[in-house]
């Protein structure tokens, strides 16, 4: 691979996942629109995310990705935003608090619009039509004018990412992230669950903490790390040309950055090392992510991660563990060794959701509770195993009340996927199965600190 690189130097590689759009000229024009906009995300935004995912590459902080499977244009509300901040926040802090661990939070959103998709073309009955790729590229509707890409989507896509940026500045800064808002934060339905009085009695000591704060003279209101909070925006850098319309020179240091979202990352499907994604991401200086499936060897990510961070940089890379339950024992280990071996600067995360995609009976997409829970089990052991740090997890969720992923506290069955399966592409945690799993990832957290002689906070006892 030649070192000359340029935001459009991808356009001379091969390319997987790219839509077939109809209309050349009405892309190109639409990226050249896209072009003039203004920045989603700032360069120096980009470079504090980095500094704090270099601590969790050290074991000093834990990375909390998650969001929306797909983002969707018809559910785009301020209350939709609102619950899913609020079931960050609150598993934010239970990760903090309890695992007594500083949070890095990364959301899926504001630009999670595009999928993967493992066919091109899906059949409904005797009706083939192409697979439904995300609101940016076409419509999840089942017709032949729905499925067509068209291109006008990527200004829609644009405008939603922007008001939603918008808001989640307003609510990570204006005071609503202040831990004094530990109980409001709760979910209306998230009340009635099982995992309520367990975040309760941690708010509850949260409440008492601050009071013995102020009782020798530190008031939150002096202090604004505890009346806001930093929350960074992710997406998979799938349609590249929408990702090229956006990269700009930072006037400060001359690099080139993606500007439509903090931190990207590069699909399964797509991380080719002589194709199209690699290249492109291999030249922007954002925090890249990685997602490492069963297909992939030892020697081809250490190629990929020379490829990608050539300079060791810590926290530039992200390595998403993505293997599935049964999968995660027996792929994990050989690559942890091989990055230790090579003493290459990564985090390491857990995305133990898409491995663990099933067909219920009932003929809906189904991941199971207990598959996922396994899976972050077996990642946290591999690395105590190899003497490595469990950097993060990365979610599919929502604060919404659907029933997507069965099991969790409430034992959500086969037969209840049905009744509020409101997902646009893959099975996400509602907001009770994402908070019991911050609660078990909580207490791993503490019981790996205590393994590594590390002092645990009273308060997370």
């Amino acid at each position: 691979m030649t070192d000359r690189w340029s935001p459009s130097s991808w356009r001379t590689k091969p390319i997987q996942q790219v839509p077939a759009y109809p209309d050349q000229g009405e892309l190109e024009a639409v990226e050249h629109q896209l072009s003039g906009f203004p920045p989603l995300v700032f360069a120096g935004e980009a470079r504090k995310l980095k500094r704090t995912l270099a601590k969790v590459g050290q074991g000093e902080a834990f990375l909390l990705q998650g969001g929306d499977c797909a983002e969707s244009f018809a559910e785009h509300s301020a209350d939709n935003i609102r619950d899913f901040f609020r079931l960050f926040l609150q598993m934010a802090v239970v990760l903090t608090f309890a695992g007594a661990s500083p949070v890095v939070k990364v959301g899926r959103v504001a630009g999670q619009f595009a999928k993967p998709r493992s066919a091109p073309t899906e059949k409904i009955g005797d009706v083939e039509l192409p697979s439904y790729r995300g609101d940016i590229i076409n419509g999840i509707e089942f017709t032949p004018d729905a499925r067509i890409p068209d291109p006008r989507r990527q200004l829609m896509a644009y405008r939603q990412s922007a008001a939603t940026l918008n808001l989640l500045r307003a609510f990570a800064t204006g005071g609503y992230a202040n831990l004094e808002n530990a109980h409001r934060w709760m979910l209306g339905f998230v009340k009635d669950s099982p995992q309520s009085g367990r975040y309760d009695e941690l708010a509850e000591r949260i409440t008492e903490t601050l009071d013995f704060m102020r009782a020798i003279g530190l008031d939150p209101e002096a202090h604004p790390e505890m009346r806001s909070t930093d929350f960074y925006t992710s997406h998979e850098a799938l349609l590249l040309g929408y990702e090229q319309a956006l990269t700009r020179v930072d006037s400060t240091s001359g690099d080139w950055y993606a500007t439509s979202g903090h931190m990207i990352w590069i699909g399964d499907r797509t991380r080719q090392p002589d194709h199209a994604h690699i290249e492109y991401c291999r030249g922007i200086k954002n925090p890249i992510g990685l997602k490492c499936g069963p297909s992939l060897k030892p020697d081809e990510l250490i190629k990929l991660i020379d490829q990608l961070n050539p300079d060791n940089e810590a926290g530039r890379l992200t390595l998403i563990a993505r293997f599935g339950a049964e999968k995660a024992g027996e792929h994990l280990p050989a690559l942890v060794r091989a990055v230790k071996k090579e003493g290459r600067n990564v985090v390491w995360s857990c995305d133990p959701m898409h491995g663990n995609t099933v067909k219920a009976g009932s003929g809906y997409k189904n991941r199971p509770f207990d598959l996922i829970l396994s899976e972050i089990a077996t990642f946290f052991d591999v690395h105590r195993a190899e003497g490595t740090v469990a950097g993060g997890i990365h979610l599919e969720m929502t604060g919404k009340n659907v029933t997507e992923c069965t099991g969790g506290a409430r034992a959500i069955s086969d037969e209840e996927l049905q009744d509020r399966y409101h997902t646009h592409c893959d099975p996400r945690l509602n907001a009770e199965q994402a908070l019991e799993a911050a609660f078990l990832v909580a207490e791993r957290l503490k019981k790996e600190k205590l393994a590594r002689g590390r002092t645990v906070p009273a308060a997370a006892e």
